[in-house]
């Protein structure tokens, strides 16, 4: 009702507005004949100004077409989603019915659905509805969630086969033009078009359950219930992010939306396609929350950046390796390490029983290290 209010009120005062300025003109009319009202347009000079239209909507049309072939490329690769799962509560049961948008991906020769968990959580395979660009139905063969990322992966038969192109988010930047597609409010394959805003975001609050790894993608491409688990596209229509999360005060979009790195959605779908679970290494430290700015400097550092390390876990793979307590890791498996949070998201996808090149501040100089991650 606040946003309706405040839209009359808006309109009210642009009235306002245009009768005052009304009044002032038959003012100046009044005093001065003279004043230069303009003379009504010939036939020959709007057409000539149609014709400046013409070439100078050129460009602009020709970044349109690029948004037209785009969606026409990558539309038989998303699919909406429909699940039912039973509430019980006070005695009786009901139906609950959630719907959400998903994007389909080729695996070593088979194909699955990448969605969010929450989107299908609770429901038996039978109560999970796809539906394609093309009008087909279908329910999936197999279903693989991971609570911690909220991700999901959904086996379909290989007939459903037009699989979407991935792209690398590690290179998107931000600035970059995105398109999102997805089933907001139920309406399927509706397509908004923004920029990634930020990167990095952390530490967001997400309702019930959370998500526990978080390094989403910030976007204002319009995002709103129902987009949950389909795809962000960059120009090039590669997929770069699996939509999830908005920041609403009004629960639609509000130019706050967030989407999980695709680099990030592929470990988790690989090992659950592959091994049915997510396995997630353990480097065995303890991490300072309050490594701030003046901290940064006092070690060497030009800026804030990295975690610095506090204890060290006896018979830990840190250990082992020769982590020390007091090393700041500024770079982990080949990404800068921004702070603590970001260090935890970053071993989480990293692989175990691998080497990984760690790079610690340790009296003033840089250290690079050598880590095998273990398993839980």
């Amino acid at each position: 009702m606040k946003l309706v209010h405040r839209a009359a009120l808006a309109a009210a005062i642009v009235v306002s507005a245009v009768q005052l300025a009304t009044v002032g003109l038959m003012a100046v009319q009044a005093q001065d004949v003279d004043v230069n009202l303009g003379d009504e347009l010939s036939s020959s000079q709007r057409e000539a100004l149609f014709d400046q239209l013409q070439s100078q909507s050129a460009e602009f049309q020709r970044h349109h077409a690029l948004i037209k072939t785009l969606t026409r490329a990558v539309s038989p690769s998303v699919v909406h989603i429909d699940a039912k799962t039973v509430s019980e509560g006070k005695g009786r049961s009901r139906t609950v019915e959630e719907a959400g948008s998903g994007v389909l991906i080729k695996h070593n020769g088979a194909y699955f659905v990448i969605t969010n968990r929450h989107v299908i959580k609770g429901a038996n395979n039978a109560d999970i509805l796809i539906r394609f660009h093309n009008g087909a139905e279908t329910i999936p063969l197999r279903v693989m969630g991971d609570e911690q990322t909220d991700l999901a992966v959904m086996a379909v038969s290989d007939k459903y086969s037009s699989a979407a192109k991935l792209g690398k988010s590690s290179a998107v930047e931000i600035g970059d033009f995105v398109v999102a597609m997805g089933s907001p409010f139920g309406l399927a394959h509706s397509v908004t078009y923004g920029i990634i805003s930020a990167k990095g975001r952390r530490d967001l609050e997400l309702g019930e359950g959370g998500v526990d790894y978080q390094d989403f993608l910030q976007t204002d491409a319009a995002i709103n219930p129902g987009n949950s688990g389909g795809p962000l596209f960059n120009l090039r229509g590669e997929v770069i992010g699996i939509n999830t999360a908005i920041a609403s005060n009004s629960g639609g979009s509000e130019g706050i939306g967030f989407a999980i790195p695709i680099d990030m959605a592929m470990i988790v779908a690989r090992q659950l396609i592959e091994k049915g679970s997510v396995t997630r290494g353990k480097l065995g430290v303890s991490l300072d929350p309050k490594f701030t700015y003046e901290s940064a400097r006092t070690v060497g550092l030009p800026r804030l950046v990295g975690a610095r390390i506090t204890k060290v876990a006896s018979a830990s793979a840190a250990e082992k390796a020769g982590i020390k307590s007091g090393d700041v890791v500024i770079r982990f498996a080949g990404s800068t390490i921004e702070n603590d949070t970001h260090l935890v998201s970053v071993i989480s996808f990293s692989p175990v029983d691998t080497d990984i090149p760690v790079d610690v501040i340790r009296d003033h100089k840089v250290t690079r290290i050598n880590v095998r991650l273990v398993a839980p």
